[in-house]
């Protein structure tokens, strides 16, 4: 019992380290983020982050397919411009979370580009790589019903796939286990 007192306090000790010196944080997170107690990581804690990550990327992709679309643009461009739209927002979000906690905007760019740019890439391939397979769906105006259902299965099969992604590197204490350190 006495030994558990004790373990806890240097816990507590040094995560006050960590607060006073978050520029310290990122290069720490590497090797112990999950050293700590967190233990096994939950689906919920994965599917979380993926949600996160899903929610900039839909918005870049939708975004820039109506500017595609808006300004004429043929496949190829449009799906360019959603896909950094993709990331822009994905990481966006990200840095939002992670600024409102206090910290830099250097070190939050760190933690977005750690904590995301895996995640995004697997989602970015799969969704755009599902929206080429279904037959039309690249061809279909955004007033389309195929359009929007074609895109709705792309995401929902890329969040499938870029979950076990996500808990795997929060295991590994990386990807969003980095952000989670901040909330």
């Amino acid at each position: 019992m006495q030994h558990d007192a004790h373990a806890h306090h240097e816990h507590h000790q040094h995560g006050k380290h960590h607060e006073q010196h978050p520029h310290h944080e990122h290069g720490h997170a590497h090797g112990h983020g999950h050293a700590h107690g967190h233990g096994e990581v939950s689906w919920a804690m994965a599917a979380k982050a993926t949600l996160h990550c899903l929610t900039g990327c839909a918005i870049g992709e939708v975004l820039g397919m109506i500017i595609g679309t808006a300004l004429g643009w043929g496949n190829v461009p449009t799906m360019a411009l959603a896909i950094v739209l993709a990331f822009f927002f994905g990481y966006a979000l990200t840095l939002w979370a992670v600024m409102r906690a206090g910290v830099s905007l250097k070190a939050a760019i760190g933690v977005a580009l750690a904590a995301d740019t895996l995640s995004i890439t697997v989602m970015e391939v799969v969704d755009n790589g599902v929206l080429l397979l279904v037959p039309g769906a690249m061809d279909a105006h955004l007033s389309d019903a195929l359009f929007w259902g074609a895109l709705a299965f792309a995401f929902l099969v890329a969040f499938v796939i870029t979950t076990p992604v996500n808990k795997w590197m929060i295991g590994r204490g990386k990807g969003h286990a980095v952000v989670h350190q901040y909330h």
